[in-house]
């Protein structure tokens, strides 16, 4: 079931201030095939669907997840139906789910009404919710998590990523507990507004992992930071222009978010940037500040 998900790049960060003898990397998963970690769990997800019998995926989403699941859908040879609220994922999104062949159904309201109607039209014909309250989504995306162990030779100092529904979190928990770091701590990074964000692929009014995710940083005695527009956007301009890494706005909210953290000397720290910015080039006319 395969698209070659996975071995994504963890590029050291040398131009990225984070505090004094701070060491900083960013773990690339938007180079996944559809382009965003989502491809993952989708694949685990799809695959036991098919092997339990599914002749059809439905899923809700803001885009990311939207193009991974069409696009393993079609590999797998099964339908695959996206739900969606009207103006909330990016058109570069819609434009995969349109090329996989997948089924568009659109809703009026957020990411939670259309949440509630894909689990509706699962419900009704028949087919496999693939978002990630289904744990075969998790046990994919915790591999992240194991190949950072891998590629550092060890864990980091602390982990930070965007927080939309949280799966993401929850994902990266269970792949450090069971690399035997149960308590290394992750930032989960939250827009200011989650109803009306820029960074589309968080704009997740109601995490649906909001409990696993607080029992994650509670164990980690850690914490969730909240960021607004202008500091994503700012973060998001800081890696292109610092790094050269052309991620999407939600990408940059974990950049954002350590930016707020009083780091101690000597911490290695990773940054998980979860999408490519190929998936919303209308970024660069819509954030705060862009546009010169």
């Amino acid at each position: 079931m395969t698209l070659g998900e996975g071995s994504t790049p963890l590029l050291r960060a040398g131009r990225l201030a984070a505090g004094p003898g701070v060491e900083v990397w960013l773990k690339c998963e938007g180079v996944n095939p559809t382009g965003s970690f989502k491809d993952r769990g989708m694949a685990v997800a799809v695959a036991k669907a098919v092997e339990g019998g599914a002749r059809a995926i439905v899923c809700a989403s803001t885009g990311n997840t939207a193009a991974s699941a069409a696009a393993y859908a079609a590999r797998a040879g099964i339908e695959a139906i996206v739900v969606h609220s009207v103006g909330g994922p990016a058109s570069s999104k819609l434009a995969q789910v349109r090329a996989a062949g997948a089924r568009l159904v659109e809703v009026d309201g957020s990411f939670d009404d259309a949440f509630t109607a894909a689990e509706e039209l699962a419900e009704r014909d028949g087919a496999v919710v693939v978002n990630s309250t289904n744990p075969d989504r998790i046990d994919g995306q915790k591999t992240a998590a194991l190949e950072i162990v891998e590629q550092l030779g060890g864990p980091p100092s602390l982990l930070a990523l965007p927080y939309g529904g949280g799966g993401n979190t929850v994902a990266y928990a269970k792949g450090f507990l069971e690399a035997g770091y149960p308590t290394l701590p992750i930032v989960p990074v939250e827009a200011a507004d989650r109803a009306t964000t820029s960074a589309s692929a968080i704009r997740i009014p109601t995490p649906v992992h909001r409990a696993e995710v607080d029992e994650a940083v509670a164990r980690s005695s850690s914490a969730i930071v909240s960021v607004t527009d202008e500091q994503i956007a700012a973060a998001w301009r800081s890696l292109a222009r610092e790094e050269g890494v052309f991620c999407e706005p939600a990408s940059a909210a974990a950049l954002a978010g350590v930016d707020l953290l009083d780091l101690p000397e000597g911490m290695r720290i990773v940054l998980v940037l979860t999408g490519h910015g190929l998936k919303d080039p209308a970024a660069l006319d819509r954030l705060p500040g862009e546009g010169s």
